[in-house]
């Protein structure tokens, strides 16, 4: 007989930093278009608003993918030039999904990204649990460098 794997909710984090040959303006102008996003995050065929707000706190996207899935996100937090914190309320295998992607000026020609979120899975196995985290890290890992090439041109 099969082993019943227990299945639960499970609690993590993700956080990716990296360093971009680009003015702190220049990336905040990329990054805090919120819907600009297929030209660097993996995988993304589209991203529309689905709010009249178009920035800042209480601006809602809609991010769909390759392979069919959406993903609802809702702006919680805005600071201009600094962090936006935003949280996804449908499309992840997820009850919560808490992120911030922040900047911070290292030199005038150096800004460094961090894109680091929470997370609380709905029930699943711990070993689909980490799956999941290590892919989060690894699509974190690959749009971060897609985007340091975007403006790095």
């Amino acid at each position: 007989m099969a082993k019943k794997v227990k299945k639960s909710f499970h609690t993590g984090t993700v956080k990716k930093t990296i360093k971009i040959n680009a003015s702190k303006d220049k990336v905040w102008r990329k990054i805090s278009n919120i819907v600009g996003l297929s030209s660097w995050l993996v995988d993304v065929k589209k991203t529309e608003y689905l709010s009249k707000k178009k920035k800042g706190v209480g601006a809602v996207r809609l991010i769909t993918f390759a392979d069919g899935t959406k993903i609802e996100e809702h702006i919680v937090a805005w600071s201009k030039g600094e962090y936006f914190t935003y949280v996804a309320t449908e499309g992840l295998p997820l009850r919560a999904y808490v992120a911030t992607i922040s900047i911070k000026s290292k030199t005038r020609a150096i800004t460094e990204l961090t894109w680091q979120s929470y997370l609380n899975s709905q029930k699943m196995s711990e070993k689909q649990f980490l799956e999941f985290l290590v892919f989060m890290g690894a699509f974190y890992e690959a749009s971060l460098e897609n985007l340091k090439i975007l403006l790095e041109k």
